[in-house]
């Protein structure tokens, strides 16, 4: 007496299982601790096809407070206002316009937020110029500001790549007043160009009353911490058209 043939078990658990999933596809590990290289590759690789699709050559980083508004107390509107006709001279005269050129130079970059980050971005976008917002993921949701060009718009989750986003392109550094995070950036490039770890770029503080009174440059140098010449690495300047003028006599190339 012949047997039946059995029929093969279903695979429906093998299809099922995280393990057959596409590993593209496969956002649990995607997310695991041992992709963290891949998702570092990821955040660098996506911002620059964008940028390089953009022809953006180099840019005019711009920091400051996400605290300042246009109409908050003290100095703040004069600093929000100094900022956002800094972003429109500098994206005028700079270079952030094609005009028959291929590439952009000069592009205004922020981390994209609110403040000063938006004031820079208002500037730009104002005069026609795209601009760039690196954003970051924060515990307490950042929004973008509704100013950088929404295709140079992105959001990072590490810190590490975002920062070097924000230095890799950059012909020039334009510190407004800010906090923690500010002198974080600030102090990050100093150190690149003090070591020179990166190439010679001007950078520039806005309102010298305000950094002079939070940090003393000079007790740093005085105590040997730094050396005088580490000085020069930087200045300062009041409106639009002197960070302008220092960036420009501190080498920053203007393509007409």
């Amino acid at each position: 007496m012949s047997k039946t043939p059995e029929q093969p078990p279903n695979p429906s658990l093998q299809i099922a299982s995280p393990s057959y999933r596409l590993a593209a596809l496969d956002q649990e590990f995607l997310l695991g601790d041992s992709m963290r290289g891949v998702r570092f590759l990821l955040e660098y690789s996506k911002a620059e096809d964008a940028l390089r699709a953009w022809g953006v050559i180099s840019t005019i980083v711009v920091f400051g407070s996400a605290r300042v508004a246009p109409d908050g107390p003290g100095h703040q509107a004069q600093w929000y206002d100094t900022a956002r006709r800094f972003g429109a001279l500098a994206s005028l005269s700079g270079g952030a316009l094609l005009n028959g050129r291929e590439g952009r130079h000069n592009v205004i970059a922020t981390g994209g937020g609110p403040g000063i980050m938006e004031a820079a971005n208002r500037g730009a976008h104002e005069v026609g110029a795209p601009s760039i917002g690196f954003n970051i993921t924060l515990p307490h949701e950042q929004v973008p500001n509704p100013y950088s060009t929404p295709e140079l718009t992105f959001q990072f989750h590490y810190f590490a790549m975002r920062k070097m986003h924000l230095a890799m392109r950059a012909s020039a550094l334009v510190i407004f007043p800010g906090g923690f995070g500010t002198l974080d950036e600030l102090f990050e490039l100093l150190t690149l160009r003090q070591t020179h770890k990166s190439p010679p770029i001007p950078i520039v503080l806005c309102d010298k009353a305000y950094w002079s009174r939070v940090i003393n440059f000079d007790a740093l140098a005085e105590h040997g911490m730094i050396s005088p010449q580490d000085l020069q690495l930087f200045g300062f300047a009041e409106t639009p058209e002197e960070i302008w003028a220092m960036l420009e006599a501190k080498g920053l190339h203007a393509v007409d």
